[in-house]
Parts: structure tokens; C-alpha cells; sequence
């Protein structure tokens, strides 16, 4: 990480040239400006940036829709503000002679923008600090490493691309040294950025990796996962190779994102961990209840495009039952770790998650169920597929449904994020709707 100082040396010696100043959009995605160095320390750092509202109004394409009441062409597509956070300041070492920090969204009156996901997060961390809580959060993030080029694999169409490794490397050290030159690039280029790399692993899909970080405070995981992700990209790219995060690339293991919450309180004790079974306080039980309870309610947080919810297949170690365990790799919620490192990791989220609305989501639900001092039932220890348990909704359509008949969501996050969010999904659902897919042309060209 940089202080303010560092830069303005390493901008004063050369080294530094530019600055990327970037928020972070609906879908997860890093957006704003490229400035000089020299500007941003001489004006952008007083007096802020300035970008079209409409970037967290569009469809992943770009595209401008309508159903979103913060901007829309009878609002005039006017700008808001982007906010330099200071505390985000890193060197980007895949990119010479650039460092970039994160901004915050306000408009023009210096009110936040309640619909922005950093927003959103910093409401629910504000939540926490009333009870005298704090989140500490890790995300794992699986990917499929290929050998074609981004402009291959459009070219292509995405079919018949070159994975990077030919079969499972689950574990595999022979497998992880194929791809390693890479994976080693996004370690490093993710150390200089000031993250804390802990380990890389093959997954179950051909050329499927994962990357893991130390956890941290929340907004600073999401922070590093979103920079993370798009960073990684960029390296693979300079590489001629292509990553992709999406949930469900092809027929065989999805990539999912686990994400780990932990609570402590002010003094950094731990406040999930205590005498009670399974080594849980009773803020413990009743932050898992209230994942329970929110958990279908609250999938459009987790699950947020139509890709996301062909993960959700029996036996596919994407969970389908709205269950928790003791280390159990079936359900929906998983309890692990010991004293200080217990936390309880929802195994629900995709690699194509927004980790700043999942994490809102997780406190959300976790709140509902201390406030309320939810009761938490016991923990299932058998196989969760067959549990006979409540599902996971099956699909976009379901979760909106869900979302939108949300007296948890409203009142955690408010009406407008609600409404926000459910237009996001309605745009995605009407697009698909409007497709006609490959598996239409080869069912029905010449048969029907």
C-alpha cells in the first residue's frame, strides 16, 4: 500500500505516471478513470472526479435501460461524484508506472449514493459499529485458466478453447506447476499491490486454479477481491491466455466464490466463538439462524445473473439445501475453524458474485438473526443434497420473486436498493428471454 507521501515522491522521481481512480459497478466490475499522476495530485485529490451516473444504471453490455429511478434520459444522464479513498492508495506492478486507489459515490451535494455496492457494504459495516461489532471476511475465488486469448475465445465463439490443464488437478502440485508461471505472475503483481497471497490450488475443472487471501475487515476484502479479479484478468491477457470467473462455463464444476464472516467486537475478541455447542456464543447461534432465514430471500445478493444458478447441481459441491453443518461440504452454511478463527462460510455464492451486495447480505441476515435472537437449529450431518430441506432458489426468476417480497432486505438495506437490484435482474431475465440460444438451433434448425 501507499501513503500520500510515497506517491508524490514516486510521481516527483518518475516512477508513477498515472493514477486510476475507479468505483465499482452493479456487477462487480472496476470502472472510472485513468488520470495523470501530475492532475490527480494537483486537483483530483481536493476536488474529486467526475463520471456518468449511468455506470451503475446499464446492463453488463453497456447498454442504457430504463426501470432505474436515479438515472434515466429524463434525468439527463447527468454525473456524480467519485471520492478518492485514500486508504485504498497501491501500486498496480502489472501496469508500469501506474498506482490506483478506490473512490466512494456521492452527488454533487456530498450525499452518498445509496445504490452504489461500496455504499451499500459501508451501511451495513455502520450497522456492526452501532453494536460494537466488526466483520472480518475472506473470499475464495475459483477461475478457468485457458490458452486462448480473450480475442480468440470471442472469435471462436467460446467453443473449443484450450484449457490449461487437460484434466482434474484438484490438489495437484503437478498440475498447479503447468499453470504456474502465471499464477505466479498474479501472486506477485497481487503482493506489490499490498494484499496478503496465502496460497494457489487446482480445482475439479480442466484448468480451473484458486487464489487465496488473508481475510480482513470487510470492506478491505472486497476491495482487494474486486482489484484482485480484474487485475488477474489483465495479467492473463498480457500472458495471451484468458480467465475466465464465470459461474458456469461449461458442463463440469462451476466456479464458486465461499465467502468466510467472522464477527468480533471493538477490543478485535471474537464474538462468534464461546461455551455453547459446537463452540459457538449464543450471538453465534443466532447470526447462523439468521443466515437461515434470510438465505432465499437474500440469493439475488449471492447469485446475481442467469449463469449463476446452473451451478446449483446435486453432488456438484454447489450447495442446493438451505442447511448448515459442522464442516459439511453439503450445505448451504459451514461452520469452521476453532476460538478466535470459528466462522461460517456460505458456500452459495459463484465466481461472478459483487462481493460488496454478498457481504451486505451476509451481515444483513446475520443481524436479523441477533436482533431478533433467532434460535438455531441443529446442525445436519449428513449429506445436505438429500436433506428434504428448503432449496436454494433454482433460478434468477425465483430469487427476484424472493428479493422483491423481502421485509428483510427492505429493512436492512433499504427500499431503493431493493427496487435498484430487482430492475438489474429484470433487464438480465428480459434479455434472455429475448435470445435465441445455441441449444434452440441445434434442438429445433433441422428436427422441428
Amino acid at each position: 500500500m501507499l501513503t500520500l507521501d510515497e506517491l508524490r515522491d514516486d510521481v516527483a522521481a518518475g516512477r508513477v505516471d498515472s493514477v486510476l481512480l475507479a468505483i465499482v459497478d452493479m456487477q462487480g466490475r472496476l470502472q472510472g478513470k485513468r488520470l495523470s499522476a501530475r492532475y490527480f495530485l494537483a486537483e483530483v485529490l481536493e476536488h474529486a472526479a467526475e463520471g456518468c451516473d449511468y455506470l451503475l444504471a446499464v446492463d453488463i453490455d453497456m447498454n442504457t435501460v430504463g426501470g432505474y429511478s436515479m438515472s434515466s434520459w429524463d434525468r439527463g444522464y447527468g454525473d456524480f461524484v467519485m471520492r478518492p479513498d485514500l486508504d485504498t492508495l497501491r501500486r498496480v506492478p502489472w501496469q508500469e508506472g501506474t498506482a490506483m486507489l478506490m473512490a466512494d459515490v456521492v452527488w454533487e451535494n456530498g450525499t452518498g449514493v445509496p445504490v452504489s455496492p461500496r455504499q451499500i457494504l459501508r451501511g451495513q459495516i455502520a450497522r456492526l459499529t452501532e453494536r460494537g461489532l466488526a466483520a472480518y471476511v475472506g473470499t475464495e475465488l475459483e477461475f478457468v485458466v485457458y490458452n486462448d486469448s480473450y480475442e480468440s475465445a470471442w472469435g471462436k465463439a467460446y467453443r473449443d478453447l484450450s484449457p490449461a490443464n487437460l484434466y482434474n488437478v484438484d490438489y495437484s502440485l503437478l498440475g498447479g506447476a503447468r499453470v504456474e508461471p502465471l499464477l505466479r505472475r498474479i501472486r506477485l503483481g497481487m503482493e506489490g499491490a499490498g494484499m496478503y497471497v496465502e496460497s494457489a490450488k487446482g480445482e475439479c475443472n480442466l484448468g480451473q486454479h484458486e487464489i487465496a487471501f488473508r481475510y480482513a475487515e470487510a470492506l478491505t476484502t472486497c476491495d482487494n477481491h474486486t482489484i484482485y479479479k480484474n487485475g488477474a484478468k489483465e495479467i492473463a491477457a498480457q500472458q495471451g491466455m484468458s480467465i475466465t470467473f464465470m459461474a458456469k462455463p461449461n458442463q463440469r464444476e462451476g466456479n464458486s466464490c465461499h465467502i468466510h464472516i467472522s464477527l468480533r467486537d471493538t477490543g478485535g475478541g471474537p464474538v462468534m466463538a464461546g461455551d455453547g455447542p459446537h463452540g459457538l456464543s449464543k450471538t453465534g447461534e443466532h447470526f447462523i439462524a439468521g443466515q437461515l432465514a434470510a438465505l432465499r430471500e437474500l440469493t439475488l445478493m449471492y447469485a446475481p445473473n442467469i449463469n449463476s444458478y446452473k451451478r446449483y447441481v446435486e453432488g456438484s459441491f454447489a450447495p442446493t439445501a438451505v442447511k448448515w453443518g459442522v464442516d459439511n461440504r453439503t450445505c448451504s452454511m459451514r461452520l469452521v475453524g476453532h476460538g478466535h478463527s470459528l466462522r461460517v462460510e456460505n458456500r452459495v455464492p459463484g465466481g461472478d458474485v459483487n462481493p460488496y451486495l454478498a457481504v451486505s447480505a451476509l451481515i444483513a441476515a446475520g443481524l436479523h438473526g441477533v436482533d431478533n435472537e433467532l434460535p438455531l437449529e441443529e446442525p445436519y450431518g449428513g449429506n445436505a443434497y438429500s436433506s428434504g430441506a428448503d432449496r436454494v432458489p433454482g433460478t434468477l426468476r425465483d430469487a427476484l420473486a424472493l428479493w422483491q417480497g423481502s421485509k428483510i432486505a427492505k429493512a436492512a438495506l433499504g427500499e431503493e436498493v431493493v427496487e435498484h437490484y430487482a430492475n438489474n435482474a429484470r433487464v438480465e431475465l428480459a434479455a434472455f428471454d429475448a435470445a435465441v440460444t445455441d441449444w434452440e438451433l441445434f434442438r429445433g434448425f433441422e428436427r422441428m
